[in-house]
């Protein structure tokens, strides 16, 4: 019942913005400033028909999942590091504080002038989202439970008990909240970078030509897919961390205990 409440009010809300959205289209009236929702959705039919569509796409969804990935394994390696060791800490709090303070533009130019425009997006991506993913992985390391540390070492647990019923479960909440936040950055960054240094393929690229050449419609359809594909990461990690957790309840209802 709740999850039907939750769908209707998600449904709701989305069919408010579409209205809103074609109350201002009727009041401009001008297509240039803001196009209707039949223009914009034909000319999302449009795009989706023609080839270099699933290119453009392709290499904005690998330029974010390469992103991603380096975020999560250098993040996370660091982030545990930092919340076992003062000293890795404080040598890294300089450049994590310096990453959270600067300015995405400021990246994503710096970035044009090192780098081809092809690699710019992942570059500016990666800085972008790695303080948040560190941050959350050094927090969740300095909040284990001191007392439970305490008491696996002294009943000598093995590590593989230690590991899988103690230290992962304990670091998940802090690990899948900085993961959520850390992909949702790197889309808009990417996309950001594309938009700027238009590189030959891409959701952003093809948003500033379209604005060069004044087709608003167009740019509003790259943007409704730019917002699919956000939609869609957020909905396949909901997915994955569905299925883990599967996963986990299924091993633990196999470890029976032994009745005496």
């Amino acid at each position: 019942m709740r999850l039907v409440k939750r769908n209707l009010i998600l449904l709701g809300s989305s069919l408010v913005l579409l209205l809103l959205w074609q109350l201002g289209a009727s009041l401009l009236d001008s297509q240039i400033l803001l196009p209707g929702l039949l223009p914009v959705f034909s000319t999302l039919l449009e795009l989706i028909e023609q080839p270099p569509f699933t290119i453009n796409v392709w290499y904005t969804v690998l330029r974010a999942l390469q992103s991603f990935i380096i975020i999560v394994i250098s993040a996370t390696l660091l982030g545990l590091l930092a919340g076992r060791f003062s000293f890795v800490s404080l040598a890294l709090k300089p450049f994590v504080t310096t990453l959270k303070a600067i300015p995405v533009m400021s990246v994503i130019l710096l970035a044009f002038i090192w780098f081809s425009s092809g690699t710019v997006p992942l570059f500016s991506a990666f800085l972008m989202g790695f303080p948040v993913m560190y941050v959350q992985i050094e927090m969740g390391v300095l909040q284990i439970d001191a007392n439970l540390d305490e008491m696996c070492s002294l009943y000598d647990f093995p590590l593989q008990d230690r590991l899988f019923h103690f230290l992962i479960p304990s670091l998940v909440p802090s690990f899948l909240t900085g993961a959520r936040t850390a992909l949702s950055m790197v889309w808009k960054v990417v996309i950001a970078a594309e938009v700027l240094t238009v590189p030959r393929y891409g959701v952003g690229s093809r948003m500033q030509l379209s604005q060069i050449q004044l087709e608003t419609d167009k740019v509003l359809s790259w943007t409704l897919i730019a917002i699919l594909l956000t939609a869609l990461g957020d909905i396949l990690f909901e997915v994955l961390v569905f299925f883990l957790a599967k996963l986990k309840q299924l091993h633990d209802s196999r470890r029976v205990p032994c009745v005496s």
